[in-house]
């Protein structure tokens, strides 16, 4: 195997182990956030952020990182997976729920208090409880009420909406009752919704899996990507928009935009998926390993969700063949994050096609057009930004490296609102 090759399968591999996070309905936001990074975010100092969610004005980490460090660096705290600290002024909380295990996803809980943490983990603050648990944004304490249980396979993504958390990832059952790859509980309680089942499943019989879910601001829709070529027994290649009211269930949305392949080595090449602020569209990402004008691997697109039938994408940003993990959606702009050179460059190879901009591991794309737009701060690239989450105060970025805006920040970092 070449180099190359290599570098580009450890790459697949520590992302699929990290899992895909979390996400929620794109936020309102007035205009693009700042190009230059606030300074007072702590640093992660190992391994890999993630997943973020903001509960109030706490910011809560996750990951399979070890050691984090205050924003000067002077100071540094051993935090192993999970920690959070104060948005506005980057104090990390001395106080924090322990896990013996990364954490993969996180979500806010419906009570602005609370936070859901998924991973590969056996204990939360010494208790017994697999994969899934619910605690205290600010103090780590356990909360004792949510008692879900993760089964075997891994929770790669939670999104919350009114009542619900939105469960995905490779599982075939949660709290004992059949599911695959996708579910729907009780935020309160954690007990299984009976009527929210989308029976995804693949033809070839090889492994299910939802890499992200993401859900309406209004709750009325769903929207999932990953391992799948059926729901509740319809052709959905891919990504799937479903039902979330009162009757639950697929909807009559689809799309045949991802039928194709791109590299073998992935059996769902689709990483991200948001709403827009409005639920009227979403806006998947995609890595692939492979490039060229018509393909939809290595592509940011924008798809409509009204109405039934088949959808083709209103736009589609393609990077040339480099990886986009991550997305978030606001009124004023896409932002995709992941180890791309370059946007609009349909034409390029792993190399700088015909009208290709440069956006090294971050950028910003109009709504309507899908055109990267002139924002650039640069972010540097490694595996790639793996995290982006918006909130009041702007965009926050997890990844596997650190350097934003040409400074050094630790594997976090925030992008204000102007």
């Amino acid at each position: 195997m070449s180099t190359k090759r290599r570098l580009f399968a450890v790459a697949v591999l520590l992302l699929a182990l990290t899992g895909a996070g979390s996400a929620t309905a794109g936020v309102a936001q007035h205009g693009v956030v700042s190009e230059k990074p606030v300074a007072w975010t702590p640093n992660v100092l190992d391994g890999t952020v993630s997943a973020m969610a903001v509960v109030g004005g706490t910011v809560v980490v996750g990951g399979d990182f070890t050691q984090v460090a205050d924003s000067g660096g002077g100071v540094r705290y051993k935090r192993r997976y999970l920690f959070a600290f104060e948005l506005g002024t980057g104090r990390i909380l001395g106080t924090s729920a322990t896990v013996d295990g990364p954490v993969t996803a996180l979500a806010p809980a419906p009570d602005g208090v609370g936070v859901f943490v998924a991973g590969r983990f056996a204990k939360v603050n010494g208790q017994p409880r697999t994969g899934l648990a619910e605690v205290d944004a600010v103090t780590g304490a356990t909360v004792p009420g949510f008692a879900a249980t993760a089964g075997k396979g891994q929770i790669r993504t939670l999104a919350t909406a009114g009542p619900w958390l939105y469960i995905g990832g490779s599982f075939t059952q949660l709290g004992g009752v059949p599911r695959v790859a996708l579910a729907r509980v009780d935020a309160a309680t954690g007990a299984t919704d009976a009527a929210f089942d989308l029976r995804l499943a693949r033809r070839d019989r090889g492994l299910v899996k939802v890499e992200e879910v993401a859900v309406s601001a209004d709750g009325a829709r769903v929207a999932a990507v990953g391992a799948f070529d059926s729901a509740a027994g319809q052709k959905r290649a891919q990504l799937v928009v479903a039902d979330a009211g009162a009757a639950p269930g697929v909807s009559g949305w689809s799309t045949d935009a991802y039928t194709g392949r791109c590299n073998t080595l992935y059996d769902s090449y689709l990483r991200g998926v948001d709403f827009a602020p409005d639920g009227t569209w979403i806006v998947v990402s995609a890595t692939g390993g492979m490039s060229g004008p018509t393909r939809m691997c290595d592509s940011a697109a924008r798809f409509d969700v009204a109405g039934s039938g088949n959808h083709q994408p209103v736009w589609v940003n393609r990077t040339g063949g480099n990886t986009l993990w991550s997305v978030a959606v606001t009124d004023a702009a896409v932002y995709v994050g992941g180890h791309m050179q370059w946007m609009d460059n349909p034409k390029g190879h792993k190399s700088k096609g015909p009208g290709a901009v440069e956006r090294s591991g971050i950028a910003a794309l109009d709504p309507a057009t899908g055109a990267a737009l002139p924002w650039n701060p640069s972010h540097s690239r490694g595996v790639g930004v793996g995290v982006l989450v918006t909130c009041p105060a702007g965009l926050l970025v997890g990844s596997d490296t650190d350097r934003i805006g040409g400074e050094y920040h630790g594997r976090i970092g925030l992008l204000p609102m102007l």
